[in-house]
């Protein structure tokens, strides 16, 4: 019979799958399924985050092209080369913090920095790239002139700056408008206690109480002081989500150790185009369809549960993919594809150890529990390779600048995993939850008739001797 566990999780699966396929749903389904009857898809929404389309790549989507070039004040005395270096990290960080939006940037000749980032506008890109996000304090001295905001740390008077946040900044809602949460490190809370102490001097309404936020000289928020801030703090003004985001975006990755100007700025087209994402989508779709009919007629009834799982499996990996979100390019497709014969190649141990238990006469249910325990081991054993594989590259490709590479093995890793929950949970999930039916006592259902093979070599000699 089946457990409540059992029943609980498998709802939970049913839940789990239904709202991945909400979630992936395309909104012109008709353009990869055969008619036009299909409902469109909506995304997701929640509050002022939505998604509601895959994230695609240069080569599928296009995206945005930037040449930045040094530009250093006229008294800069830094190295100029070393500089540039710093700033394509921070750039890079900026961009691509999870090593999954696929953009390339690499160092140009005359100091400069060419920067590809697919999937986001020509405006999108300059506002979160070109800026220095050169973050600083600001208070109304008694002249009511706008001077650094500074406070005495060990003898030495400091300005207050981004240079003093933790890069833990997110956004969030603050009324009508949106405003970045921060907090400030060790010697930052000494500065912001001294600072906005001495601005409780002065009574409510005095500009020199006023705590002035500005970004690359502008002013981005001026809020008048309540109470003491030390450890944390907002910065308020912000006027939508995404200005929000892009903002603490910014401020997370630190600021360019020197300024950039745009030289050339221009939108770039997919290389692949339309017609490949859409040869893609139906050769995986064909793929899948492919697998599903081997599994059934091999295996039968498991096969059926097995395609069952792998619909789960596909769904909640796409689902991922677009909430996080990854940036899909023929590298990751390539990736997805190929953790989709790993979950195949779980279940075929999986179902060739069940079939060897029912072989030796053992209740489903006992099969079940000792094929995928014998199972596991091997299972445990080339996934735990195959992520190893992925750290390994990752690394790599974060040490040499080779984004496309982090963005291989991030969505290799991210469907190595959903694989190993598909095979272990869902798949066994399904198969008990079909324990006390008829189909259960079907060894026709599970291929599983036959004797083993070493056996008929010892029926026939029996048969030989007159037993």
């Amino acid at each position: 019979m089946r457990s409540t566990s059992t029943v609980l999780l498998f709802l939970f699966v049913v839940a789990l799958t239904t709202f991945s396929i909400i979630v992936v749903w395309p909104s012109t389904p008709s353009r990869y399924l055969p008619g036009d009857f299909w409902p469109a898809g909506r995304g997701i929404k929640i509050g002022n985050w939505e998604r509601e389309t895959m994230r695609l790549g240069l080569d599928l989507r296009g995206g945005a092209y930037l040449v930045l070039e040094a530009d250093p004040p006229p008294d800069y005395q830094g190295d100029i080369d070393q500089a540039l270096e710093s700033a394509k990290q921070v750039v890079e960080r900026r961009v691509n913090a999870f090593g999954v939006s696929e953009a390339e940037i690499t160092r140009a000749s005359g100091n400069r920095l060419s920067v590809q980032v697919p999937g986001i506008s020509l405006t999108e890109a300059q506002d979160l790239i070109g800026k220095t996000a050169a973050l600083e304090f600001m208070v109304y001295d008694d002249q009511y002139n706008l001077v650094p905001a500074t406070g005495v740390v060990n003898g030495q008077t400091l300005q207050m700056t981004g240079a003093y946040l933790k890069n833990n900044t997110y956004p969030s809602r603050l009324g009508t408008t949106f405003a970045v949460n921060f907090e400030t490190t060790g010697v930052g809370a000494q500065l912001m206690e001294q600072i906005t102490t001495r601005a409780l001097q002065y009574p409510p309404g005095d500009p020199r109480r006023l705590l002035v936020v500005m970004l690359d000289g502008q002013v981005l928020s001026e809020a008048e002081v309540q109470a003491v801030i030390r450890d944390a703090g907002q910065i308020t003004g912000q006027p939508t989500f995404s200005a929000a985001s892009t903002l603490s975006k910014q401020l997370n990755s630190g600021a360019l150790p020197i300024p950039l100007r745009t030289v050339q700025a221009s939108e770039v087209s997919a290389t692949l185009g339309e017609d490949s994402v859409l040869a893609s989508v139906k050769a995986g779709l064909v793929g899948m369809a492919a697998v599903m009919i081997f599994m059934v007629l091999y295996y039968r009834l498991p096969g059926v549960l097995a395609s069952a799982a792998l619909v789960v499996y596909t769904s909640v990996v796409l689902m991922i993919f677009k909430l996080v979100p990854v940036t899909l390019t023929l590298s990751g497709i390539a990736a997805f594809v190929l953790s989709v014969g790993m979950a195949v190649d779980a279940n075929v141990l999986i179902f060739e150890r069940l079939k060897e238990e029912l072989r030796r006469g053992r209740t489903l249910n006992a099969a079940i529990d000792i094929g995928f325990r014998r199972a596991w081991l091997s299972i445990r054993d080339s996934n735990v390779s195959t992520l190893i594989t992925c750290v390994i590259l990752y690394w790599f490709g974060d040490q040499f600048g080779a984004a496309l590479v982090k963005g291989f093995a991030l969505t290799l890793a991210i469907g190595v995993l959903v694989s190993m929950f598909s095979a272990i949970t869902v798949t066994r999930t399904f198969l008990k939850m079909i324990l006390g039916t008829p189909m259960a006592k079907s060894a026709f259902l599970f291929n599983a008739s036959e004797r083993p093979a070493q056996e008929r070599p010892r029926r026939r000699m029996a048969e030989a001797a007159g037993e």
